[in-house]
């Protein structure tokens, strides 16, 4: 079974195709659109911009963070440390889930994540800077 499924999304008609059986996704390289394709595609042409987008062979673990500079949501293969992203080119530090930690801000209480072992961590909400270690109580491990 085919079927082709059409929607305005931001005022442009969004095609997708369904394909019976397995299907996957990866994200546009061009306009950062969720793109759908059957298991076995090798490449997948984006309705939206045309741009072809090679498929992570078989077996290939992907991973997710949303940029730093941008907050567009990036998808990156598994075990990278860095992921430039290609709209504002902002290169992020990609920390696996045992690589970070979390601490309430000592000032709002804001839950802040930091790289495991630092000593400091400074808020973006009130620019309060929080030492590590200070509330041994509320900082908390997050990974294996």
């Amino acid at each position: 079974m085919i079927c082709l499924s059409v929607y305005m999304f931001n005022f442009q008609l969004i095609f997708f195709i369904c394909f019976s059986g397995n299907q996957s996704h990866l994200v546009c390289s061009g306009c950062r659109n969720l793109l759908l394709y059957p298991v076995g595609a090798t490449s997948v042409c984006c309705a939206v911009c045309s741009v072809i987008t090679t498929v992570p062979p078989p077996g290939t673990e992907m991973a997710q963070l949303v940029c730093g500079g941008c907050h567009t949501l990036l998808m990156y293969v598994r075990g990278a440390t860095n992921v430039q992203c290609s709209c504002c080119h902002t290169v992020n530090l990609a920390l696996e889930a045992n690589q970070v930690a979390h601490v309430n801000c000592g000032n709002c209480r804001m839950l802040l994540m930091y790289q495991y072992g630092a000593r400091s961590v400074k808020c973006a909400v009130c620019n309060f800077v929080t030492s590590i270690g200070a509330f041994p109580s509320i900082e908390q491990k997050v990974g294996t």
